[in-house]
């Protein structure tokens, strides 16, 4: 038990070094992300649960918004478009981060620079961070305030309209 805790907390803080090794720092939440996440949209650095709460400690101070999606999931190309419009639209005042669930890196970076994501993914192949976030299928998009806590959840694909909704509440 004890060394797949250690285990653990060494894949976390591999994840948390390789990401903050990717990044710079000028201020725009999208092009730089903060102190952890990827610079590269295409990066999709691997994730698991434990990671990923450490990973949204390390972002307070700044509203996040967290899409879960894959590359074969339909709806999750619905709102590829407006994800990309709605993040390049708020760059400057809230962090957009992906979760890729149950997919293949190819894939996944084809899907990224087809739509042209402007914000990194994290690479969860199990689907276990979606799981331990209690949610089922995808797209799944969150909402967190500045303090990080969830402010609210959308299951299915998301309109730019509620998107905008739920962004704007974000950063009022």
């Amino acid at each position: 038990m004890e060394v797949m805790r250690l285990r653990r907390s060494l894949l976390a803080l591999t994840l948390l070094a390789l990401v903050a090794a990717g990044c710079g720092g000028d201020g725009d939440p999208s092009a730089d992300a903060g102190p952890s996440l990827p610079s590269s949209p295409t990066a999709l650095p691997d994730a698991d649960p434990a990671s990923y709460t450490a990973l949204l400690e390390s972002l307070r101070g700044t509203p996040l918004v967290v899409n879960v999606w894959a590359s074969w999931c339909g709806p999750c190309r619905l709102e590829a478009p407006e994800l990309t419009e709605v993040a390049t639209e708020y760059r400057d005042r809230v962090w957009f981060l992906g979760i890729d669930v149950l997919d293949a890196r190819p894939d996944a970076r084809a899907f990224i620079e087809e739509f042209g994501w402007p914000y990194p993914s994290l690479f969860d192949r199990t689907g276990a961070i979606r799981d331990s976030l209690g949610l089922i299928g995808q797209p799944h998009t969150l909402f967190y305030g500045a303090d990080g806590t969830l402010i609210g959840t959308h299951a299915g694909s998301i309109t730019g309209d509620q998107l905008r909704e739920q962004v704007e509440a974000l950063v009022t």
